[in-house]
């Protein structure tokens, strides 16, 4: 039996081969061009972002199972897998905890405004009359309130770790659904109510690009926005005018919707206030790393043995 993984390097820690592998053929990356070569008369392959689509699965008919080692797996055509009889499985709720902090810890970043005064100790402090330095506003946390968009395992850890520190909390029902569920607040209540919004929601064809300017001015002035869920949820050039025209206060972003983004992308401009990116790390604390490989181990090891394990297709 012949195991691919087509990005290893995604993951700090390599994964181990299992015993029952003949072939355990364990690429850091794989080009786009590299890749139908690789899978040749493969089982299983394994990725984290490497795309599957139809053009190229459709010659690979030895493939039977699809591991991803993430949550989201809107990377791989399900469609034609599940016309194929291709089993696909995810890793869910690997990184809850690790996410959920990461989030908190931009909101207190955010509203704490701690860019811009870890920059002014270093270039005014120095200069100033008295003991202190007062740039932007201070906001407290506790009694802001923060809306999620997705209720999943991550969504809901976020919730529960923004209450423990005095938040109100709102989950929101999808955008333009014509009935509010049980626990839901409307969109478009949840998005001018909310100081912080913070997504948690897959990516598919009703998401895509949810938070876009019209959504933005629907928000409150002094509002966050906060992504460490998949970068073409937003629309990233709306969200630009939006931080440059103080349409919101702030945004947190650890994804973008081109990774690596080029150099040149305009969220990455040092210019922007009250902007942090990080590099789609914040799963990837000592736990969430951890239960990653754990479960993709488990998933391998039930498809042997016959017991698919997290099955999504």
């Amino acid at each position: 039996m012949k195991i691919v993984t087509l990005d290893g390097d995604t993951l700090p820690q390599p994964l181990k081969k299992p015993d029952w592998c003949d072939v355990w053929d364990y690429r850091g990356s794989t080009s786009k061009n590299e890749i139908a070569a690789a899978l040749h008369n493969a089982e299983i392959v394994i990725t984290n972002k490497v795309e599957l689509r139809e053009d190229l699965l459709r010659d690979l008919p030895g493939l039977r199972f699809i591991c991803v080692t993430a949550t989201g797996f809107d990377c791989i055509d399900t469609e034609y897998c599940r016309e194929r009889g291709i089993v696909v499985s995810n890793v869910p709720g690997y990184s809850a905890n690790s996410v959920a902090e990461g989030v908190i810890g931009f909101i207190f970043a955010l509203r704490r405004h701690l860019k811009d005064y870890l920059h002014a100790a270093g270039h005014e402090w120095s200069d100033s009359t008295h003991f202190c330095l007062h740039r932007a506003p201070i906001r407290d946390i506790r009694d802001a309130t923060l809306g999620i968009i997705g209720r999943g395992d991550i969504g809901c850890h976020v919730a529960r770790l923004a209450k423990s520190i005095g938040m109100k909390v709102m989950f929101a029902e999808r955008k333009g659904a014509p009935e509010i569920r049980e626990g839901y607040v409307r969109f478009e209540e949840v998005i001018a109510q909310s100081d912080v919004i913070t997504l948690h929601c897959p990516l598919n064809d009703s998401t895509r690009e949810m938070i876009d300017m019209a959504t933005l001015r629907q928000m409150k002035p002094e509002a966050l926005l906060i992504n460490t869920a998949r970068g073409a949820l937003i629309n990233e050039a709306d969200l630009v005018s939006a931080l440059r025209e103080g349409i919101i206060s702030g945004a947190a972003l650890d994804v973008l919707g081109t990774e690596p983004p080029p150099a040149s992308h305009p969220l990455l401009d040092p210019a922007l206030k009250n902007l942090i990116v990080t590099p789609h790390i914040a799963w990837a604390s000592h736990s969430g790393v951890t239960n990653l490989i754990k479960v993709v181990e488990y998933n391998l090891a039930g498809y042997y043995s016959g017991q698919i394990k997290n099955r999504v297709v």
